[in-house]
């Protein structure tokens, strides 16, 4: 037996020295690419990434093997860094990206399209056993398919790589060589249809770059103001940082306009990712038919808890219509799809949206609220027939002692628009306040009370002289009661 051992011993090394020889370099397959080349309203636009479940197989089984499964003669890398290279890669061609699962409510999540990543694995035989007589072969594939939020199918890319046949002995040694080299150059070829794909293309440019064209007449009239461009200084990036931001400005049911609040919305957003740190892909924004009951119940119920972690921050601004019910006299927002004859049923409490935002781990929850609860007008509705109510707001008060809301008016008065500046009243100072060089810092961070004295003498002042109108904005804290 130690005779054998030694006669082996030479040609077990030379084995294993040819198996090193042949060890690949792992390759970005996607380095080379020039993602300028891609179309400029790509830039534009957030992808969702689902990686299929056939992937997620791949990469399991992908797993075993390099984790030692008894039946693999070799390692099969490159795989998983691949997947990588390709989020990286998406990154480069569009604006943001979102990863998902399989599965998803495309409809529901914040982004313009959704990439869903295939890789197809196939080694004929099984991993190390023989096929085609005494040869092994290994397929590999790589594939995009782009969807629309309705699953309607965008665009798609293929990339194919396969290695070569080989025998069981000696030459099954270059099957790492081969399969990175095979899946290098699918992942490369994919990445030169997507850059390349007209489909894609075409798509970005008819859907605008953004958010689809609301449902019903169009919004207000666009009104440039001061407060439209952004101001210098920025606050540092913050990774931990959350918004939902909502502007319904058309309802479903013929409700009065809420004037401007797409805009509202849209310009919030802007201030929020461009100058208060926050990340693109942490503010989800929704408008007009993309506010439904069901997306304030996703999105405050089950995104916020899903991201937002302990000692992180989360700000909600909301531009629409309230309506008070008239049996109990709490407050609701009135989602798209809401019908203030039956506000109970189809609108969202706020005492309901305040106990998701109390559940949450965060340091820190504002909420701006630019609409009214009384009933009477301007950013408020009641059923027909039914006369205003007086409904405070503070008394829906926030459950848990992170959360500040700023809320745009007294329960019993009407939030006004500012139709010269194009915005809410209450909005136009509170976005002024945040340029206004007496309240922000050099830094650009700023504390909610400074902006509120800010904001709050200057709503009131605009609403008695222009509009005739008493507007006082009001400032609930938990524990220190309203100012």
């Amino acid at each position: 037996m130690a005779r054998l051992s030694q006669r082996w011993l030479p040609v077990c090394l030379l084995v294993w020295l040819a198996g090193c020889a042949f060890a690949p370099i792992i390759r970005d397959p996607f380095a080379d690419l020039d993602t300028s080349q891609a179309s400029p309203s790509l830039k534009e636009m957030s992808v969702g990434l689902i990686l299929s479940d056939n992937t997620l197989k791949t990469l399991e089984f992908v797993d075993q093997i390099n984790s030692g499964r008894p039946d693999a003669y070799l390692k099969i890398p490159g795989m998983r860094p691949k997947v990588e290279d390709f989020k990286s890669f998406l990154r480069r061609t569009f604006k943001s990206v979102v990863e998902l699962k399989e599965g998803a409510d495309l409809q529901s999540v914040p982004v313009d399209l959704v990439a869903v990543l295939d890789i197809h694995f196939d080694a004929f035989g099984g991993v190390g056993s023989a096929s085609k007589g005494d040869a092994n072969e290994v397929a590999v594939g790589m594939k995009t398919i782009f969807l629309s939020r309705s699953r309607a199918s965008v665009g798609s890319a293929y990339g194919k790589g396969i290695t070569e046949s080989f025998g069981n002995f000696g030459p099954q040694l270059r099957w790492q060589k081969n399969i990175e080299e095979a899946l290098y150059r699918a992942a490369n070829q994919m990445g030169k249809r997507i850059l390349s794909s007209k489909d894609l293309a075409a798509f970005a440019k008819a859907a605008g770059a953004g958010e689809p064209a609301p449902a019903g007449p169009a919004p207000a009239a666009a009104v440039t103001s001061d407060v439209d461009e952004l101001p210098a200084s920025k606050a540092r990036p913050n990774k931990s940082a959350y918004a939902m931001v909502i502007g319904i400005e058309q309802y479903r049911q013929k409700l009065p306009k809420a004037d401007f609040a797409v805009h509202d919305a849209q310009t919030v957003t802007e201030y929020l990712t461009k100058v208060l740190g926050y990340p693109e892909e942490n503010v989800v924004t929704l408008l007009n038919d993309r506010a439904l009951k069901s997306d304030f119940e996703k999105y405050f119920e089950k995104w916020l808890g899903n991201h937002v972690e302990a000692g992180g921050t989360v700000f909600v601004y909301y531009s629409g219509h309230g309506a008070p019910d008239p049996k109990t006299g709490d407050a609701y927002l009135v989602p798209y799809d809401g019908d203030p004859s039956f506000i109970d049923q189809t609108g969202y409490p706020l005492k309901r949206m305040y106990a998701a935002l109390g559940k949450l781990p965060a340091k820190r929850v504002v909420v701006a609220l630019d609409s009214c609860f009384s009933g009477a007008g301007g950013r408020s509705v009641l059923a027909k027939g039914l006369r205003p109510l007086v409904t405070k707001v503070e008394d829906a008060r926030p459950l848990s002692g992170n959360l500040s809301v700023m809320a745009a008016a007294l329960g019993e008065q009407t939030s006004s628009t500012y139709d010269e500046k194009g915005h809410g009243l209450f909005t136009y100072f509170m976005l002024k306040g945040i340029k206004n060089e007496d309240v922000a810092k050099p830094d650009g961070s700023l504390e909610l009370a400074d902006l509120f004295a800010y904001l709050k003498p200057q709503v009131e002042r605009v609403a008695r002289k222009q509009f005739n109108n008493e507007q006082s904005p009001r400032l609930i804290e938990t524990g220190g009661g309203p100012r």
